[in-house]
């Protein structure tokens, strides 16, 4: 290790260690999460346990084992391992450090260079490590919560292969919860730590997918767990049990009754769903937030909302959906708590927006025909005859070209001819639909003249 690692020093007492640091995986079997780079027989995998390594940029949200993934890898391959950190490293110190590299790869010894948060690298910091990743001197390794196609200069980008990893699932980070309050040696198994599954779920659900923040809040959790009176005179020690009471006070917020894959969560997001459909904000703007704050999937609202715009509002308002879809993105783009807003605004919108099922109402009506009735093949004069065989047989023959026309509108079918005639999208009078009820009205007019029909 190098003075520019911010790796605790191996002496340091585990005791003086954070929880997230002791827990810290050592070996890819005790790697949660990643599976798609990670499983058994994926290349990155298969790379890491062969040592046929090529620099790399790991591209993920905090918490989510960027930095640990490199520090396994240094501890399986033969190779030195020096890590930098952006704050406290200049050009000149990383020269200094890939001069010694260079002159180590010279008599066989690689050297791997890991580069936290390598987006707050500036440019000049950036470019010095360039020759010596394509000279073959280091194996770069740089992580970043950024996206590298804007933070990481074009030369040493295309020289890194990129890797992106996913934050950690709630499930996931509730195994890495327990296995600290079991582990003996480097967790809390000595402290004999009691905490139900609800708890290790609230934890784990308000860590937002950042394996430290839930092994910090469980820590503090821990500090402060008192023993069970009911256990006194036993020889073996009280369990310090973790109740919600004591989470709130850690978290510093109520903790709502929520179960994100039971009936709670359906019953809320049924609640919030109806409320928009009913055209009342304060109600809606009530679940909405009592999701958020119950530590819901802020992703998955947003995706709900999407749905609500195209399933209730349609084309009274064609907006609507632009609207939904751009609330997604700036909470994608911002996160919590700030990305909250943006949901709130989609949200109050898709209340106040004028409501429609008629496309929702006609989708479901194709789907049965299209369930219900024979498949018929397209008529021929909707069919482009590419080829002279083609036009020989018929494809194309008595289509008309609705520009040719001075309404630009035919009396020609579309549909096939079992279901010709078929009417399937009926516009209401609400909203932009109500101009849109008048179109369809004057297009079926102008057909009905050409067809000769009243």
């Amino acid at each position: 290790m190098s003075l520019f690692s911010p790796t605790p020093d191996p002496d340091t007492p585990a005791a003086l260690q954070p929880l997230a640091e002791r827990m810290r995986p050592r070996t890819l079997d005790e790697f949660i999460g990643q599976e798609k780079l990670l499983g058994l027989a994926k290349p990155l995998r298969l790379q890491i346990e062969t040592d046929h390594l090529s620099s790399m940029l790991f591209w993920g949200p905090p918490g989510c084992g960027k930095t640990t993934l490199a520090r396994i890898i240094a501890r399986l391959t033969s190779s030195e391992f020096i890590s930098f950190s952006a704050v406290l490293s200049g050009i000149k110190e990383i020269k200094d450090v890939m001069a010694q590299a260079e002159r180590k790869a010279h008599s066989g010894q690689r050297t791997i260079v890991f580069v936290d948060e390598v987006h707050r690298f500036n440019k000049a910091q950036q470019d010095a490590f360039l020759p010596y990743v394509e000279a073959g001197h280091i194996l770069f390794i740089g992580a970043t919560t950024e996206n590298p196609s804007f933070e990481v200069i074009s030369p040493l980008l295309s020289r890194t292969k990129v890797y992106v990893l996913e934050a950690l699932t709630t499930p996931q980070i509730v195994d890495l919860l327990r296995r600290a309050l079991s582990d003996s040696e480097r967790g809390l198994g000595n402290s004999h730590i009691d905490a139900t599954n609800d708890v290790l779920f609230r934890i784990a659900s308000y860590s937002n997918g950042d394996a430290r923040t839930a092994y910090n809040t469980l820590e503090l959790c821990a500090r402060s767990a008192k023993p069970s009176s009911s256990s006194s005179g036993s020889e073996t020690p009280a369990p310090r049990k973790i109740t919600r009471e004591l989470l709130e006070d850690v978290l510093q917020r109520k903790l709502l009754r929520y179960d994100k894959t039971g009936e709670e969560h359906y019953n809320l997001i049924s609640a919030l769903h109806k409320s928009v459909r009913n055209s009342d904000p304060d109600a809606a703007l009530y679940w909405l937030i009592r999701m958020i704050e119950s530590g819901e999937d802020c992703l998955y609202l947003a995706r709900r909302i999407v749905r609500m715009a195209s399933e209730d509002i349609g084309l009274a308002e064609p907006g609507a959906l632009a609207v939904t879809l751009a609330a997604r993105d700036a909470f994608d783009f911002l996160g919590a708590p700030e990305g909250h807003l943006a949901l709130a605004q989609a949200v109050v919108y898709l209340c106040l927006a004028p409501k429609s099922n008629s496309v929702y109402t006609a989708y479901g009506k194709v789907l049965e025909d299209v369930h219900k009735t024979e498949a018929d093949p397209v008529p021929l004069h909707l069919r482009n005859a590419v080829t002279g065989l083609m036009k020989n047989i018929g494809y194309g023959e008595g289509y008309k070209y609705a520009h040719n026309f001075d309404d630009k509108l035919t009396d020609m079918t579309c549909l096939p001819d079992n279901l010709s005639g078929r009417t399937y999208y009926q516009p209401t009078d609400q909203g932009f639909e109500l101009r849109l009820r008048q179109r369809l009205d004057e297009i079926r007019k102008v057909k009905s003249r050409a067809t000769g029909k009243t």
